[in-house]
């Protein structure tokens, strides 16, 4: 599912229903005036849409990329903010499930290594936020041992 705010849904909408009429690509100027958006918002939403691999956008006119993918649209982009970590989280957690050992045990680096350089390629914040938010629902608990530190994943 991908998740986009009601400005980007209004905006790819419009896309879908001028699509037919333009294959080469719907011009910006002409979404502008439909739309009536000023243009470095309309700018900056088809690059968000583009980034989303929703539409092919190369500056000065807009082509359909999508077909049938699932979209969700929300009020505004603290909450697309916050579906897709809530999503990442999940995501971490199902990796954190598959690095512990038989004692729920995982170090600390090893974790943070593969949260930064694994398949999520999370940024420090992103990583720090979501080991803070899974320790905060008592799902990951830091542990100092003499070795190191560890993470326990707590079930």
């Amino acid at each position: 599912m991908i998740t986009i705010t009601k400005k980007e849904e209004v905006v790819l909408n419009q896309v879908e229903i001028f699509n037919p009429e333009y294959p080469d690509g719907v011009s910006i100027k002409f979404l502008k005036d439909e739309l009536g958006f000023h243009e470095y918002d309309l700018v900056q939403i088809l690059n968000t849409l583009s980034e989303k691999n929703l539409i092919e956008f190369n500056g000065s006119s807009v082509k359909l990329t999508i077909s049938d993918k699932e979209i969700n649209a929300v009020k505004s982009k603290k909450d697309v903010e916050k579906i897709e970590l809530n999503i990442k989280e999940k995501e971490s957690y199902n990796l954190i499930k598959e690095l512990v050992d038989d004692k729920n045990l995982v170090s600390k680096y090893t974790l943070e290594g593969h949260l930064l350089y694994g398949d999520l390629k999370l940024s420090n914040f992103k990583m720090y936020h979501i080991i803070l938010s899974l320790e905060n629902k008592n799902l990951l608990k830091p542990i100092k041992k003499e070795d190191g530190d560890y993470y326990l994943l707590v079930e």
